[in-house]
């Protein structure tokens, strides 16, 4: 990169905003969460290392959110299997939880330092890290830039470029084309989204499908399902997850309307953010409707309307007390959620028309006939009656939804492929150096 290609990256990114700049949402994030943070670790986001660094080679893997963390859990243990150490970071709370309970102590868990230059430096120091590897659309640029002036090959896998950032991209190609040339390869989810890359100047740029269909089921506490599958019984059943402002007052609208219909129904309602639990809770108990709340371990009764999945990590406990799942951020938000963990455990899955950032998974479902999308609350409600009511054309669904994630599977594979050229020299590596040790 030329030195007025990076220090007008540089400039951009230090004063212009996220506005100006499409892939500063990490940072904003950060900004966004200050107050609910580790404070025991808040050294880490400035660089200041909680651990030694281990001997030998050492990968660096970044993910920022639940999503993407449980994404390159299957990636990591692959790695792990080759007996080369990582340093797995992340940008929240929730995803250290994540790591701590799918990867133990078998990797070393930082937070991701500011994308500043003395918090990265600091950083890069310590850990020396041989490889980089970063998951979906991580692009921090101060970050990218040290990488690259210390020769640390840097991958993107999962990568994927929204709408609103491509055409933010597009519209600074210079600056784009100077960021992205110091990515060794780019690992893209779908081939519209390689496609993007190449046009902002990645090389390579290779298809691999999600990671995250290659993730196993989200995990459950088997005895917790069960008493909550006792206190339910028989009753019928749908569920409106990962919702977001607005979606929940309207999942519970949707029971009033239906529960006439569909005796005992019970509506589970899962926010995104569950620090929302308070508000929601009144907000529906304004309406005239029985709810409780996960979190506070009150009971499901009879005449109980709502269970507000307020906790975090019990995705797979809410999916597999019901057979049919709204999707959210899909109606009343734009961009859409995750349909692949419904989808696995064999959930008709609903939506609305906002799904960009998952449009080719919902693609492959819509084309098997595994979900189906809605444009409003009256379709939505519609949608849940009719599938309540027709048990073959549930059944239809659910089976769809899962032969779909099937077939899509393959991405890990496809991804490693990409990787072993850069990763087998740090193996040979990790070999000598235990061999020199004993």
């Amino acid at each position: 990169m030329s030195e007025r290609a990076a220090r007008t990256l540089l400039t951009l990114y230090r004063y212009a905003g996220a506005a100006a700049y499409p892939l500063m949402g990490p940072y904003v994030a950060w900004r966004a969460s200050k107050g609910k943070e580790d404070k025991g670790r808040t050294r880490e986001r400035y660089g200041i290392a909680g651990q030694e660094r281990p001997d030998g080679p050492l990968i660096w893997v970044h993910a920022a959110s639940v999503g993407e963390t449980i994404a390159v859990v299957p990636l990591v243990q692959t790695i792990l299997g080759y007996g080369v150490n990582v340093i797995l970071t992340t940008g929240t709370v929730t995803s250290a939880k994540v790591v701590t309970e799918r990867l133990g102590d078998s990797v070393i868990h930082q937070y991701v330092p500011l994308d500043i230059k003395p918090a990265v430096s600091r950083f890069l120091n310590h850990w020396v890290p041989d490889l980089a590897i970063i998951a979906e659309s991580e692009i921090w640029p101060m970050t990218i830039l040290e990488l690259g002036a210390r020769n640390v090959p840097q991958v993107l896998v999962n990568g994927r470029m929204s709408d609103r950032s491509f055409a933010s991209w597009k519209k600074r190609t210079s600056l784009a084309e100077a960021l992205f040339e110091n990515l060794a390869h780019v690992v893209a989810q779908s081939e519209i989204d390689g496609e993007r890359f190449r046009t902002l100047g990645a090389r390579p740029v290779t298809v691999s499908g999600n990671l995250k269909v290659d993730t196993p089921p989200p995990p459950v506490d088997e005895k917790a399902l069960q008493i909550l599958k006792r206190q339910i019984g028989n009753r019928p059943t749908w569920a409106a997850v990962s919702t977001h402002e607005g979606e929940e007052k309207m999942a519970a609208e949707i029971h009033a309307a239906l529960r006439k219909r569909h005796p005992g129904l019970l509506s589970i309602v899962v926010p995104r953010h569950p620090a929302r639990a308070e508000e929601l809770a009144e907000q529906i108990g304004s309406m005239g409707l029985k709810l409780v709340r996960r979190s506070l371990g009150q009971p499901i009764a009879a005449d109980t309307d709502i269970l507000l999945g307020d906790t975090i990590g019990e995705m797979g406990l809410y999916l597999r007390l019901t057979e049919i799942a709204f999707v959210g951020r899909s109606l009343s938000s734009t961009g859409g959620q995750n349909p692949l963990e419904p989808a696995m455990l064999d959930t008709a899955v609903l939506a609305g028309r906002n799904v960009q950032n998952f449009r080719e998974a919902y693609k492959r479902l819509l084309d098997r006939g595994g979900a189906k999308l809605v444009r409003d609350r009256n379709m939505l409600a519609g949608a849940v009656n009719y599938l309540l009511v027709n048990e073959e054309a549930r059944r239809t669904m659910m089976t769809a939804a899962a032969a779909t994630v099937q077939d899509m599977r393959g991405a890990l594979s496809a991804t490693m492929k990409v990787l072993e050229p850069f990763i087998q020299p740090l193996v040979v590596q990790a070999r000598l150096s235990r061999a020199g040790k004993g």
